[in-house]
């Protein structure tokens, strides 16, 4: 089952918009992010969550590919950001989580956008300014930014964080090519 909330917000497509699919993988919830980043103002395209509620997890990761699909062809994102694995203290969360990531991966791919991967810091720090934000920073922030009527649920307020902070990153890097960044890894596409 997806549940998806869709804001389109017509701008200015001009040369300089790319649309960007931020993605929060989670073996029951992925959220999931599309915005447009025109220029200097990014715009929310569309945010929501997919719910796994299969019992094996095989049929989970394949209902979150499926569905990432569908969201790709409905959307067409030129570029994918997703958050890089960390380590929790629960090593068999840790196994599902990257499972999941590895599912959203693959749809990507498969469909050759590249995909970009920042840290859980990098990524708040983008958004909210400082690396160690809480996750209600994370959505105020969020809805803010985007200016949105309200604030989206947590997974769809971290896939659109994801977004924003690969969209904050493309900007320094349109602006100093020349600068290395360990930020934002890429993926080649398969």
């Amino acid at each position: 089952m997806i549940v998806a909330v869709i804001m389109i917000r017509r701008g200015n497509n001009g040369l300089n918009m790319i649309r960007i699919l931020g993605i929060d993988p989670g073996s029951r919830i992925t959220g999931f992010g599309i915005i447009e980043v025109h220029s200097n103002r990014s715009v929310c395209v569309a945010h929501g969550c997919i719910k796994a509620q299969q019992t094996t997890l095989a049929e989970r990761l394949k209902h979150i590919h499926t569905e990432l699909i569908l969201i790709i062809e409905q959307y067409s994102p030129q570029e994918m950001a997703i958050e890089s694995v960390f380590v929790h203290r629960n090593v068999d969360s840790a196994l599902k989580l990257g499972q999941a990531r590895g599912a959203a991966i693959a749809a990507v791919a498969l469909q050759s956008i590249d995909v970009h991967e920042y840290s859980p810091a990098e990524i708040k720090k983008s958004v909210v300014g400082r690396g160690n934000a809480a996750k209600s920073q994370v959505q105020h922030m969020v809805t803010a930014i985007l200016n949105l009527p309200e604030s989206p649920q947590a997974d769809a307020a971290d896939a659109l964080a994801i977004a924003l902070c690969h969209g904050h990153s493309r900007d320094l890097k349109i602006l100093h090519p020349q600068r290395r960044s360990s930020r934002g890894r890429r993926w080649k596409s398969l």
